[in-house]
């Protein structure tokens, strides 16, 4: 049996600290830009442990922060990538200044919207995107023309476009507004442009698309070019990282209009007459905790909130007035 090696790939470490994708890292090491413990490396075939000193440009790889993610609401017209070859504008260029080095959790092409995941960690972002892990993405479809449930079918089936088999999806038909139909559409995979070039097989064109959500993450009230960092105990739950409470630094604020009355951690405040408890808000699936108890003072006594009416009161023992002796058998 191969003896298992102590470390990680050095890859996977230069991906964990934030300065590249995974992909990316390998990239660099080929192009003999890292070096370890003063050793210029030419292959990712290496494993690394924390006495090893990794050097990426001349400069010492820092300690891997928490991994973090942030939902950020992408608008059309700006392309998924760091930087593009024909200088079209990208998501990088239109996030908060104070944003520290992130990578996109897949992928929305140059005309979709909405949301799209950001996160600080390579590992992480490697997690979320392989087709294993399950999450359902949805989205609603704007299509020109108009549609009959059973055009969509073929979709519902899984269907082959080009030579390339797409894996069934889940479509409803929502509503048909004039010449243009809504749809909203669930998929699990994620090829390119698969979404227009199912549609266009079908005989539908594709006028907008937006995504709402990612697994559990949804797009919310989020404006178009707001980012919202996700808590740090949201990111555990969901994806069973461990890590620090919070991790270092605050993230960007979303911006928001002086009137919505929101608090520190994005919760809308309740008014004085709002008399819920912390168990009686609701939780992530929109559920309401359990209800409060009833208004009754002390030893099951009616306090002055109790309207219960003549049938809600209770019964007088059995053969008898209230508060009078028993009948006697």
């Amino acid at each position: 049996m191969p003896e298992t090696l102590a470390g990680e790939r050095i890859a996977k470490v230069i991906a964990r600290a934030g300065l590249a994708s995974r992909r990316e890292a390998e990239k660099l090491i080929e192009a003999g830009r890292v070096s370890v413990n003063g050793k210029k490396i030419d292959s990712p075939a290496l494993n690394v442990t924390p006495t090893d000193k990794v050097v990426v440009d001349g400069k010492p790889l820092e300690a891997p922060e928490p991994a973090r993610i942030w939902l950020y609401h992408k608008p059309t017209g700006l392309v998924t990538t760091h930087k593009d070859e024909q200088g079209r504008p990208t998501i990088y260029d239109n996030l908060p200044e104070d944003m520290p080095r992130v990578m996109s959790i897949g992928r929305l092409d140059l005309n979709s919207e909405g949301l799209l995941l950001l996160t600080n960690d390579g590992a992480v972002k490697r997690q979320l995107e392989l087709p294993s892990t399950g999450w359902l993405r949805k989205y609603r479809v704007r299509v020109k023309g108009a549609v009959k449930d059973e055009m969509l079918e073929p979709l519902r089936q899984g269907i082959t476009v080009e030579g390339e088999r797409f894996q069934p999806m889940i479509v409803s038909f929502d509503r048909q507004q004039g010449a243009n139909a809504w749809l909203t559409v669930g998929l699990r995979e994620g090829k390119n442009r698969e979404i227009r070039r199912a549609m266009e097989a079908i005989g539908l064109t594709v006028n907008r698309l937006i995504r709402v959500s990612y697994g559990p993450f949804q797009l919310g009230q989020l404006k178009s070019g707001e980012v919202e960092e996700l808590r740090r105990k949201v990111i555990r739950d969901q994806l069973g990282l461990d890590g620090e409470e919070t991790p270092r630094g605050r993230g960007p604020q979303v911006r928001r209009k002086p009137d919505d009355k929101r608090g520190p951690e994005g919760k809308r405040k309740r008014s004085p007459t709002d008399k819920r408890g912390t168990e009686g808000t609701r939780g992530l699936a929109g559920k309401r905790g359990p209800a409060p108890e009833g208004k009754r003072g002390p030893a099951g006594k009616r306090g002055p909130g109790d309207k219960r009416g003549p049938a809600d009161r209770p019964k007088p023992p059995r053969g008898g007035k209230p508060g009078g002796p028993a009948r006697k058998r």
